[in-house]
């Protein structure tokens, strides 16, 4: 079933319809968005989350771009690359599964304190199946960050995605709503300037 069955089928495709397996075969140890925008996630991530907390580091990387100086009890991350999974310092445990092919998560319910998804959220193909089973990971009250910037892959990236006439914040409050998280909130964090890349955060809560 369509996690949006009011749009066309043609919403969710992507331009190369190719297994993510194989386009993700091959690490890549590069940040997709530039450091200021890096260091903005950061400092989200260091006013969202606490020390202590047990995270989740939803289609991570080689990177989490969590603060240095907070000690969490432990980041799990899943991804597509075991690579650049295992080259990752901040995670104490990995898992390595395509959500478009798989969107059921290997996890408790309730067994999180936090999740985190770095520019990735465009390559979702059943977004609220895989929020969905975000939020019954988390425990009542517990945030998930979503961040993007307005760069992607462009074949791998949903047709929605790159619609001119979408707004993708509006599109990923629609997402989080939709999976149940309440108390969701919007806002551009950084402006595409000479400085460099745009940055938009989207902060949902399970309810209490």
């Amino acid at each position: 079933m369509s996690d949006f069955p009011e749009l066309p089928a043609q919403a969710f495709a992507k331009r190369d319809p190719s297994p993510d397996g194989l386009f993700y075969a091959e690490p890549r140890f590069v940040t997709h968005i530039d450091d200021r925008a890096v260091a903005a996630v950061t400092d989200l991530y260091r006013a969202t989350f606490r020390p202590g907390d047990r995270l989740l580091d939803l289609m991570s990387s080689w990177v989490s771009h969590l603060p240095e100086e907070v000690a969490y009890a432990e980041v799990v991350g899943l991804g597509m690359n075991a690579a650049e999974l295992a080259a990752n310092p901040r995670l104490a445990r990995t898992v390595v599964q395509s959500l478009n092919d798989q969107p059921a998560l290997p996890f408790d319910a309730a067994s999180f304190d936090g999740a985190a998804c770095c520019v990735s959220v465009q390559y979702l193909q059943r977004p609220v199946s895989v929020l969905r089973e975000v939020l019954r990971c988390l425990k009542p009250g517990a945030p998930f960050a979503i961040t993007f910037s307005d760069r992607c892959f462009p074949t791998k990236a949903v047709a929605i995605w790159q619609a001119d006439v979408v707004d993708n914040a509006d599109l990923v409050t629609a997402y989080l709503s939709r999976a149940g998280f309440d108390r969701i909130e919007a806002r551009q964090i950084l402006a595409r300037d000479r400085f460099g890349d745009p940055l938009w955060a989207v902060v949902g809560r399970r309810p209490d």
